[in-house]
Parts: structure tokens; C-alpha cells; sequence
């Protein structure tokens, strides 16, 4: 059965599939042995697959089937991800490629970090895009917002703007990018036990990525 399809606050969905689709071109330029899934076309051609029938099946108004798709692609490049950073490591250990491109495929598989947990969140929180878009404001979820503690929505006075603020996939990218960079969520509280597992799991990433680059950034110097 399709479900209804009333929203309060649409949200784009291209900024997710734009997001997704240069995790994948950006495997392009990853030497063969280091690359998420062995050839570094496959992974663009895989989230094509995926992402363009779901972006079909939200404008057909079924989300469940949309989000199950999502569901599965993140999953699909998260699990590669960890591989191909399982390869850096071993390929510094045993110095099977050249520095620079170790150097250049850690900035890859960093900025493949971003972006996909940035996914991630926004999948995720607060029901995903579609629930949290039914609703007239954003007031709970994973993340506490900088925006959620400024008005009150229920309240007839203040700005109207904030009073119906919800995040959209910027947001989460900004957070995302914090967590990589600075190795935690920054002026964004973590509510949610899910969310603090995730945020680890991508700082690890993130630290051994940082740690890689460091290390061949001394060898070299």
C-alpha cells in the first residue's frame, strides 16, 4: 500500500543520493589494491543501482521500500569502507604502494568518511527525512541542535523560522565533518545511545585514517 505522502516540511532527498554518488566517484581515484571493492568503478555503479529505483519508489510515495534501500546501500558501503581502511593499514605495514598514493587514497577513504556517516545521521535521526519532515518542527531526536534550544515551537511569540526549523542534510554533513575533524560532535550534543555508537566508530575511523597520513607524512619528511 502507498503511503501518504503529506508533509509539513518536504526535504530535498538529492543532497543524500549527490552525497552517496561521489562516495562512489570518488573510488575512481583509488589505486585497484586499495580500493573499497577491488575495481573502482563498482562501488558508483553499485549505488546507481540502488539509489536511482529508490529515488523512483519516494516519488511514488512508498518510503518504507525507500528506506530499506537506503538501509542497505549505507550498510554495503559502510562494511567496504572498513575493509579498504583494513588495507591501508596492512599496505603501511608492508609498504606495497607508493607514498603518495597512500597519501592521496587516506584523503579518499576520509572524506568517504564524511559523507557516508553524514548519511548516516540523517537517515537516521528522529525517524529519518520523511517522518521528521511530517512534523511542523523539530524538537526531539539524536542531536540537540543549536535551533531546538532557541524557540519554543509551541509558543505564539519569537521567529516563526525557528519555530519550524527541522535539519536537513547539510546539517548532519557539518556534523559529520566536526566528528572527523575535531573527533567529537563540537556546539551538537549526542543524545541517543545509537547515535554516541555510530560517532565512535566514525572517530576511529577518522583517528586511524589521521594516524596513516602521519605516519607516511614522517616517513617521507
Amino acid at each position: 500500500m502507498t503511503e501518504k505522502h503529506s508533509r509539513a516540511n518536504p526535504e530535498p532527498m538529492w543532497p543524500n543520493f549527490l552525497a552517496l554518488a561521489a562516495v562512489g566517484g570518488l573510488q575512481l581515484a583509488m589505486p585497484t589494491e586499495l580500493s573499497i571493492c577491488g575495481t573502482p568503478w563498482m562501488l558508483l555503479a553499485l549505488v546507481c543501482a540502488f539509489l536511482l529505483p529508490g529515488e523512483i519508489l519516494h516519488a511514488l510515495g512508498k518510503h518504507t521500500f525507500c528506506k530499506l534501500i537506503g538501509y542497505t546501500v549505507l550498510s554495503i558501503i559502510t562494511g567496504a569502507m572498513i575493509l579498504s581502511v583494513y588495507l591501508h593499514v596492512q599496505a603501511l605495514a608492508h609498504k606495497s604502494v607508493s607514498p603518495d598514493q597512500l597519501l592521496g587514497s587516506a584523503s579518499i577513504l576520509w572524506v568517504t568518511n564524511i559523507l557516508v556517516f553524514a548519511c548516516w545521521y540523517w537517515r537516521l535521526d528522529a525517524g529519518g527525512p520523511h517522518k521528521r519532515g511530517m512534523r511542523s518542527a523539530h524538537t526531539h531526536g539524536a542531536f540537540l541542535f543549536p535551533q531546538m534550544t532557541l524557540s519554543d515551537p509551541h509558543s505564539r511569540d519569537g521567529d516563526d523560522e525557528l519555530r519550524k526549523w527541522t535539519p536537513h542534510f547539510i546539517d548532519y554533513l557539518f556534523l559529520s565533518f566536526c566528528s572527523s575533524t575535531a573527533l567529537s560532535p563540537t556546539d551538537v550534543p549526542v543524545l541517543s545511545r545509537w547515535a554516541k555508537v555510530l560517532m565512535m566508530v566514525q572517530g576511529s575511523i577518522a583517528l586511524i585514517l589521521v594516524a596513516l597520513l602521519a605516519a607516511r607524512a614522517v616517513n617521507i619528511l
